[in-house]
């Protein structure tokens, strides 16, 4: 079977859909072949010229390698303004590339004319394959690897909206070139269409079969594989690990699926049903000290919802033997100050917290299940061990008003001492969420595939309003200022680990 992670996506590390995917297909014996064709994609158009006539551009696309290997040493992320400066070079060449008809970057793919969110548009990418900027490198490594390896299927794995007119040009190409090659299409985002009450399969006579949820047990079934599927490691190999844009090998583990939460309102997981499954901790350690002996990381990514309590104790006993970071809720756990130094000590680097908001009667009406008293333990006790913070805010939820906002905004300056980094949205509804029946809805964005759905505020808090006060009230204030400021350009939390520099140093050195 060949497995495809196709662009675009953030080129940092390994997609964890296709290595959890090769695990178990290999483990049961069924030999596979992975393509990154998002990592490889982009390392194409970066290498292919682009005219320039302005000063930026031409040093951009001069210094491109140059620019590729500081960003895969460690050197470059101990001087933020170096850092700042190569990747918005390298993403410079990107933009070049996809004029005039794109809006192209390291991290997201937006066609002009065609929208991913419209099932009419994916088909007529797919019918065209040709006009995709992608085409003359997808076509020539499709061919190669399809020629060579023969496979029985292949398989798609779709998780953002960035890759979705891209995956079906090259699903488009597929099905001309090898019309009898069945094609499978799963991952995040086709979970989420399929979880809709309204879904209707538009992509019949295209695509052969569509998998909601965890695909190791449906890909399985599709083989020929009937028994119960084993647990297995994720399988790296065949990916140019080398090649992502990272000081080092990043080590993505997923030790669940769906939130042992799943209490929020308005929350995807919730709204699509997806059902929480944990691994045990032991398995989880020795999964990772396993693959951690394989491919010497640098940094392990943890790619759960939120990391449950049971396995942060284990890490915190066991040190994993490398830096780590991910989702964690805010609990009583992290209130304990001998706790979080254990956490340091284990490896952390940074937590990402999902506090939503600073007024305690949103965070209630939210289900969020936390206090703001707890949440400023949490984040001295953090602070204190030397564990980086990526603070989630959310503004423009239903019961929250501009009164309830500033009180975010005024709890996010008394704890900017513990607030390393800061991640702002703005509420979108989900479509098939239970909650939106309760409120006056409209189309969020104009297609069939919208995972979103607009709705008039109860209490007037539109999302025109919210915008203005992030712009002018909240991104102003010096101390939340400074805080944006520290957030690495395109590569977000991907990257932010890297700029904890004493901690990273201590434990990868």
């Amino acid at each position: 079977m060949l497995l495809i992670h196709p662009p675009i996506a953030k080129p940092c590390e390994p997609p964890a859909g296709i290595i959890r995917l090769a695990g178990a297909l290999r483990g049961h014996g069924l030999p596979c072949t992975l393509l990154d064709a998002s990592l490889e994609g982009l390392l194409f158009l970066l290498a292919t010229p682009v005219s320039a006539t302005d000063n930026w551009s031409r040093r951009a696309g001069r210094d491109v390698d140059t620019n590729l290997a500081a960003l895969r040493s460690q050197e470059l992320y101990r001087n933020p303004d170096r850092y700042r400066r190569a990747v918005a070079d390298v993403n410079r060449v990107m933009e070049l590339a996809g004029r005039p008809h794109l809006q192209l970057n390291l991290a997201n793919y937006q066609d002009k004319v065609l929208s991913p969110i419209k099932s009419a548009d994916l088909l007529r990418a797919a019918a065209r394959p040709e006009g995709n900027i992608f085409y003359p490198y997808f076509s020539r490594r499709l061919s190669e690897l399809i020629d060579k390896t023969q496979p029985a299927m292949v398989g798609f794995s779709l998780n953002y909206l960035s890759q979705a007119l891209c995956t079906f040009a090259m699903i488009g190409f597929i099905k001309q070139h090898y019309p009898l090659l069945p094609v499978v299409l799963g991952g995040g985002l086709i979970t989420s269409w399929l979880s809709n009450p309204g879904w209707r399969n538009p992509f019949a006579g295209l695509v052969d079969h569509l998998v909601a949820g965890p695909g190791e047990e449906p890909l399985l079934l599709l083989m020929g594989v009937s028994q119960q599927p084993r647990h297995h490691r994720p399988d790296f190999t065949g990916l140019p690990l080398t090649d992502y844009l990272a000081p080092g090998f990043i080590l993505p583990y997923a030790a669940s699926s769906g939130c042992y939460w799943n209490k929020c309102s308005f929350c995807p997981e919730k709204a699509e049903g997806n059902p929480y499954r944990a691994l045990p901790p032991e398995q989880v350690l020795d999964d990772i000290k396993q693959l951690t002996a394989q491919t010497q990381p640098v940094l392990l990514h943890l790619l759960d919802n939120a990391v449950n309590p049971a396995l942060m104790r284990a890490l915190a006993d066991r040190p994993p033997g490398v830096n780590w970071y991910g989702f964690a809720r805010v609990s009583p756990l992290l209130t304990d100050r001998n706790f979080c130094r254990a956490l340091r000590r284990s490896g952390c680097l940074m937590l990402k917290l999902g506090l939503e908001s600073g007024d305690q009667g949103v965070l209630d009406a939210m289900d969020k299940g936390i206090s703001l008293a707890l949440v400023s333990e949490a984040l001295e006790g953090l602070k204190q061990a030397g564990i980086a913070t990526y603070v989630y805010l959310l503004f423009g939820t239903p019961t929250e008003t501009l009164t309830q906002a500033r009180r975010t905004l005024d709890f996010a300056v008394a704890h900017h001492e513990a607030i390393t980094f800061l991640n702002l949205a703005v509420f979108n509804m989900p479509v098939c969420g239970p909650d939106a029946h309760n409120l006056q809805i409209s189309d969020f964005y104009e297609g069939d595939l919208s995972l979103y759905t607009d709705f008039a505020h109860p209490l007037g808090w539109h999302r025109s309003k919210v915008r203005r006060f992030l712009d002018r009230e909240f991104k102003r204030h010096p101390a939340i200022a400074a805080i944006i400021r520290r957030d690495p350009h395109l590569f977000t939390s991907n990257h932010a680990p890297f700029f904890n520099v004493p901690a990273f140093q201590r434990l990868s050195v």
